[in-house]
């Protein structure tokens, strides 16, 4: 028996590929599903199985275009409705793979169709689980993504929850192993580990939501408070999931177009195509095409731009490093967004050789930020709320990022004003939409809130993050 974690740090998601005897089982795999059946085929394995744990929200699965590719069969928990061919198991259900079993666990909560997977080894004994947002390490899936379709509030969510960790979960030996489907790093819950995998005997006793005296009441309070709003574009990446898309193969060949600077500037002009520039944010600062939108490849590009472009069907220009065409198109379709358009052939150093115009993004060391804080010069914080709350420059408002739009009108329009992340990132990604939005008196911080630490600008005391609500 062979299992095998594929984490993607970039989406903090895990997929798992596992092997008995021939037979292989693939848990929410990736859009792109080339390397699973590669992987198969150095084994001398036929793939099977293709278990989904729920209806993703955060990104788009590879199951529909895996089971057209291999014949495999695409497994949901019950009360599943899809549009393609899928089996939809029944609670204990049970699975044969080579040697081994896997038996449904039914775990609505996160969603009505979530399903937890147990492997038993080919003795029966219950080895491992993969529970895909049931329960994380450290923490348990956010259950208020899916109140629409289920017609339940948040907090009859969080009961079904409850109830389905303390019956199917907690249930399980000490020993046997946890693979969740996320890590640090994702919007599907609040207080997810670093780390990405497990035992049910550890998170016993670390995971403040399977506390042995919990009450549901508790249970439903601690889990709902805190919880910031999904991105907007988790609905469509539902959607796609459910009801199937187009495959990436397609996908990448009819975006991989390379155009020549007189063909992009065309296509930017006729069509409401936005340009997205992907380059490092260092190389982004020194010229970029005007209007441009900076997301790098470099941070954890696809839920931002999900979480920032949110339309998946937006049409899009790219300006990428030479090379990394293929590979930012299919990053983007990791989280559904097909519609790419071209690429600018040469990238920007194309467009600047020929003589085109070009915008630039002042960019000032914590050292002059510090200098300008004395003379009271507007400081925005685009880092997330709770990383605000733990600890910021003294009466610096908080505007994260994922709620720029809600804040636009707090940035001065006439005098300079900076904008700071905790590395350089983000903030930079905020700079270029206020620029494209007509805010050309930003200045953003190099370094960003790292760098600040190392000055002498008031901040905030440290508050320890198991203290904040």
């Amino acid at each position: 028996m062979k299992i095998e974690q594929i984490y993607t740090g970039c989406l903090a998601q895990g997929a798992y590929y596992i092997e008995s005897n021939g037979e292989v089982a693939i848990i929410d795999p990736l859009r792109e599903v080339d390397p699973y059946i590669n992987r198969a085929e150095k084994d001398g394995a036929k793939i099977k199985y293709i278990f989904e744990t729920h209806f993703h929200a955060d990104f788009v699965s590879g199951h529909v275009t895996l089971a057209e590719k291999t014949g495999a069969t695409i497994v949901y928990g019950p009360t599943a409705k899809t549009n393609y061919e899928a089996h939809i198991a029944t609670d204990g259900e049970i699975f044969t793979l080579g040697d081994i079993t896997i038996t449904v666990l039914h775990t609505p909560g996160h969603t009505m169709e979530s399903a937890s997977y147990l492997l038993k080894d080919k003795e029966g004994k219950n080895y491992a689980v993969f529970s895909g947002d049931t329960l994380f390490l450290g923490d348990v899936g956010r259950p208020d993504l899916a109140q629409k379709a289920a017609n339940l509030t948040q907090d009859e969510l969080a009961g079904l929850l409850y109830d389905s960790l303390r019956t199917k979960i907690m249930t399980l030996e000490d020993d046997v192993i946890v693979y969740p489907a996320h890590g640090a790093g994702s919007a599907c819950g609040k207080n997810l580990s670093k780390e990405t995998v497990g035992t049910i005997g550890d998170q016993k006793k670390t995971n403040y939501a399977l506390r042995a005296d919990m009450t549901k009441e508790e249970f439903v309070k601690e889990v709902t408070d805190g919880l910031l709003p999904p991105p907007e574009y988790f609905p469509l990446n539902v959607k796609m999931n459910k009801e199937g898309y187009q495959s990436i193969d397609e996908v990448i060949k009819s975006g991989a177009t390379a155009l020549s600077v007189t063909d992009f500037e065309k296509i930017a002009n006729e069509t409401d195509a936005l340009i997205l520039d992907v380059r490092h944010q260092s190389e982004f600062i020194k010229g970029f095409i005007p209007q441009s939108i900076f997301i790098g490849l470099g941070g954890t590009f696809a839920p931002w731009v999900g979480a920032l472009i949110k339309d998946v069907t937006q049409p899009i220009l790219l300006v990428t490093p030479e090379g990394e065409e293929e590979t930012t198109i299919t990053r983007l379709s990791r989280v559904g967004f097909d519609n790419v358009l071209g690429y600018l052939d040469g990238s920007f150093a194309a467009w600047k050789e020929a003589g085109k115009e070009v915008d630039t993004l002042r960019s000032v060391s914590a050292n002059v930020l510090a200098e300008a804080i004395t003379k009271e010069a507007p400081v925005f914080d685009v880092r997330k709320p709770g990383e605000y709350a733990n600890e910021h420059i003294v009466d610096v408002p908080s505007t994260p990022l994922d709620f720029l739009n809600e804040h636009v009108e707090e940035f001065p329009t006439k005098e300079d004003f900076y904008v700071h992340c905790a590395g350089g990132y983000r903030s930079v990604i905020a700079a270029s939409i206020l620029k494209a939005r007509g805010f050309h008196n930003i200045i953003d911080v190099a370094g960003g809130y790292k760098a600040i630490k190392e000055t002498d600008i008031p901040r905030t005391a440290t508050v320890c993050p198991s203290t904040l609500k």
